[in-house]
């Protein structure tokens, strides 16, 4: 039976493994997937140890892992690339193959799940780290009216946005996409992305409530039994709604499994189950 993991640490709380399971029994793929507690100190020779195990076909890379793990590959995929993070490895002709899918789990979650159209919007990410390198590029991709990236340290922003503005990889989004300053947002965005920890710290961005309207979107990538933080803190500044990143964890798994088999699982029905 092929093996998949997810490697992470802490990596306890994880529910990929639900997730893939109930994908693998979906589609009738037969694998098996588990947790890998990754060592801070060894995790590149944990991940070339389980790729020598014939049967060991792919993994999931979650915190802290996922540039270390863009680090490791021979082979990056162009999303990868761009998010300069690797969330998915698998093996091609014996080189480590790096992909990243989790801004197609945004993307998808905000279009497909909640009607949420992107395009021709104006839309606020907050927060420059990881998580919000693993989804410009997608956001990007669904044609935005503008894209504008904010974050407490000004300068990781203007890095994060200086790999597309004057990039001749990326001609089209020069004109699209721009960084602020947390003091300098005075204005009402229809989508507001928060790709910060601050749901997990309890601590909300210093930004002005004016980013928030009656016709503004409101999505956090954190998760959790209760609305998040941030959403609270959205709804307060009336916030027309708010979503949480459940459904992006969901169709990146189901992403990652699609490169794996070569098929896409029906995430729809699962959504209301894990939640």
């Amino acid at each position: 039976m092929d093996r998949y993991a997810v490697i992470g640490n802490p990596v306890s709380h994880s529910k990929s493994p639900l997730i893939h399971k109930a994908f693998s029994e979906q589609t009738g793929e037969r694998l098996s997937y588990e947790k890998i507690e990754g060592g801070l100190s060894s995790f590149e020779s944990d991940v070339r140890d389980f790729f020598t195990k014939p049967n060991n076909k792919g993994l999931n890379v979650t915190v802290p892992f996922k540039e270390r793990a863009y680090a490791l590959c021979d082979e990056l995929t162009p999303r990868a690339k761009a998010a300069e993070a690797v969330n998915t490895l698998y093996l091609n002709n014996g080189d480590l193959v790096g992909d990243n899918t989790d801004g197609r789990g945004l993307v998808v979650d905000l279009e497909q799940n909640y009607g949420v159209a992107l395009r021709d919007k104006r839309i606020l990410l907050i927060g420059a780290g990881g998580a919000s390198k693993g989804v410009m590029l997608p956001l990007l991709e669904a044609n935005p009216d503008r894209l504008v990236v904010t974050n407490r340290t000004l300068s990781k922003a203007e890095q994060l946005v200086g790999r597309y503005k004057g990039n001749p990889d990326f001609p089209e989004y020069g004109d699209k996409v721009f960084s602020e300053s947390f003091d300098a947002l005075d204005e009402a965005f229809d989508v507001v992305i928060n790709g910060t920890s601050a749901s997990l710290s309890g601590e909300l961005p210093k930004i002005s409530p004016a980013i928030f309207s009656d016709s503004t979107h409101v999505y956090d990538m954190m998760y959790g039994d209760q609305e998040t933080v941030f959403n609270r803190w959205a709804i307060r500044c009336g916030a027309k709604q708010t979503m949480d990143g459940l459904g992006m964890l969901i169709e990146q798994a189901a992403e990652a499994f699609r490169v794996w088999r070569n098929i896409m699982p029906d995430t729809k029905e699962y959504r209301s189950s894990l939640r």
